[in-house]
């Protein structure tokens, strides 16, 4: 009897391995079976597709293929039928006793079925990346949490994950602000707060567009900065100190695993600079193009079809955001040992970090032992199809969005529970709220915009974050009226009724859900299959009486079904960042 594992695929991955290497020799044994979810239930749980992708290797025709296969699978306790279908699939339908094995092995263990990846890697998360001496806003929301799910998801599975937050803390703004700040008399660190600082910055970008002089003053600023001058670096460390404590404040409010400890900002490249350039110079990557010192690389044009350079170092001197880019890549590289370089920033730097990636293969920093990925998302957009703003027409700030969010979850929560006292509702409003406002960006495509919605985001119908948490506490709530922690100790699993079957099959389908984030970093296909889970729940709720089910054993079974679909539902959400309550 084959050993009951609770992940799923992987074990009837093994069968069709078996049954391939029977049937057509060990040359194709190692083909993927392309073993996949039956799209309907009526044709089996499973389909192996691989005689189509046979057929070509084998010059036979794939239904010829697949009946030799399904001739050669032993089908020994786990599968209780099989046939041919289509073009060349082979359906497949699992054992109860089998499904039950697997679904108390995925309860049993502490991963619920997810192995520890079998290559473990190190990788750099670049995420969030805010401006020194600004408030974060609505545009830092995708970045920041989009990052923090494949974060976590990364290392749950093993991975070796350093988070780097790359803050904007460099650059001839901080000349403007800091010499504006000196003209206002501010001349000691603990003095502005981030609001003061906003207006502050509004100000002296003014005074830096429309008086010469100023401006003037503002770059000799950066070179006293630059120098290390005492009386400009103390007034740069204070605004990064205040930033920092800000940041640190969202980071907390969206439960965002991000400390001070991650924080490498743009400043800290600043002494790599020469040697970066320097390294490309020498390998015979660079050019000077109007007295700018540029890389050309093969593919990148500019739209009118002259090449478009890649600057490095301007006529004057100075050093790029390109420079700095780079300067990043090779110390992840080379002094972090990343194996993987994920930048997660908005899609319209696609092209800039194309460019960085490409120069960096070119300089030899990114070879065949590691591989550098842009991911890239969308805008987050109002009721009117454009950029999200206040109704006065100005950036929406984070906190105030996070302010308003919790506040509309009291409403809706106080409406739902209002025999719980105000202090119960307020946790649960946070948690549902904060929740509401990351689910809503998770379980879009990332690539794409979405339309901020507080109404379909709040809902409790639907694909949102309170639909996933109320069908926890629904779960929860069994357990309480029954007086148990959790599924009884060793209970027998079989799943007969087709809502049981279903339930379970989308259970053992978790490990593949999570391994799908870490290979394509698009979170949105957890959300996915987290709704399905609670969809299959609600059925099976409805379908299928738990605690009055007329049989100890059939009880017993379905708690065990129902307890797994909890910690599954509490653990994917975790996942992304989201808190479940056990109460709504």
């Amino acid at each position: 009897m084959p050993p009951a594992v609770p992940d799923l695929r992987e074990e009837l991955n093994s069968y069709f391995h078996t049954a391939m290497r029977a049937a057509f020799g060990d040359d194709h044994a190692d083909v993927d079976p392309l073993v996949r979810p039956s799209v309907n239930a009526k044709f089996g749980d499973f389909q192996a597709n691989v005689a189509m992708s046979l057929a070509r290797p084998l010059g036979k025709a794939p239904r010829e293929l697949a009946r030799v296969l399904l001739d050669a699978l032993d089908r020994g306790d786990w599968c209780e039928s099989a046939d041919v279908a289509g073009p060349g699939f082979v359906n497949v339908r699992l054992r109860p006793e089998f499904l039950g094995r697997c679904v108390r092995g995925a309860l049993d263990d502490a991963r619920l079925g997810v192995p520890v990846t079998a290559r473990s890697e190190t990788v750099v998360v670049d995420y969030s990346a805010p401006n020194v001496a600004k408030e974060m806003h609505v545009g830092h929301l995708r970045s920041t949490i989009i990052g923090d799910s494949i974060a976590r998801t990364l290392e749950f599975l093993g991975h070796r994950v350093i988070r780097q937050n790359h803050l904007g803390d460099w650059g001839t703004q901080f000349g403007m602000l800091i010499e504006h700040l000196i003209d206002e008399g501010w001349v000691r660190s603990g003095e502005h707060s981030i609001r003061d600082l906003n207006a502050l910055y509004q100000a002296a970008k003014r005074k830096f567009d429309c008086d010469a002089a100023f401006a003037e003053r503002s770059r000799q600023r950066v070179v006293l900065l630059q120098g290390g001058d005492e009386t400009t670096r103390t007034l740069w460390q204070g605004l990064i100190a205040e930033s920092q404590r800000h940041f640190d404040e969202v980071y907390a409010r969206l439960g965002v695993q991000l400390t001070s400890g991650d924080v490498r900002g743009e400043s800290s490249y600043n002494a790599l600079l020469g040697d970066v350039v320097g390294e490309l110079q020498a390998r015979g990557l660079t050019e000077v193009s109007d007295g700018a010192l540029c890389v050309f690389l093969d593919g990148f044009k500019a739209a009118d079809g002259s090449p478009l350079p890649l600057l490095v170092r301007k006529s004057d001197g100075g050093y790029l955001y390109a420079t700095t880019d780079l300067a990043a890549l090779r110390y992840r590289l080379v002094a972090l040992g990343a194996q993987r370089i994920v930048y997660v920033t908005d899609a319209r730097q696609k092209q800039h970090f194309a460019m960085v990636f490409e120069a960096g293969r070119r300089a030899g920093w990114l070879d065949a032992g590691a591989h550098a990925e842009h991911v890239s998302f969308g805008m987050v957009l109002g009721d009117d199809g454009k950029p999200f703003k206040t109704r006065s027409g100005e950036t929406v700030r984070l906190v105030d969005l996070l302010d308003e969010t919790e506040q509309r979850a009291y409403a809706v929560v106080s409406e739902k529970v209002s025999s719980l006292d105000e202090e119960a509702r307020r946790r649960i409003a946070r948690v549902v709220g904060i929740g509401a406002i990351k689910y809503a960006d998770l379980s879009n495509d990332r690539v794409k915009d979405y339309t901020f919605s507080w109404a379909r985001m709040l809902s409790f119908d639907g694909n949102t974050a309170p639909y996933l948490q109320n069908a926890y506490v629904r779960i929860r709530s069994i357990f309480r009226r029954a007086n148990l922690a959790g599924a009884p100790v060793g209970a027998t699993v079989l799943p007969s009724e087709p809502a049981e079957r279903a339930l379970a099959l989308q259970l053992l389908q978790y490990p593949d859900a999570v391994r799908a984030v870490a290979e394509t970093l698009e979170p949105h296909r957890l959300c996915t299959y987290l709704y399905e889970l609670a969809a299959a729940y609600h059925q099976f709720y409805e379908r299928c009486p738990v605690l009055t089910a007329a049989a100890p054993g059939v009880r017993d079974s379905r708690l065990a079904l129902s307890d797994l679909c909890a910690r599954t539902l509490e653990h994917g959400l975790g996942l992304l960042g989201i808190g479940v309550v056990e109460q709504m």
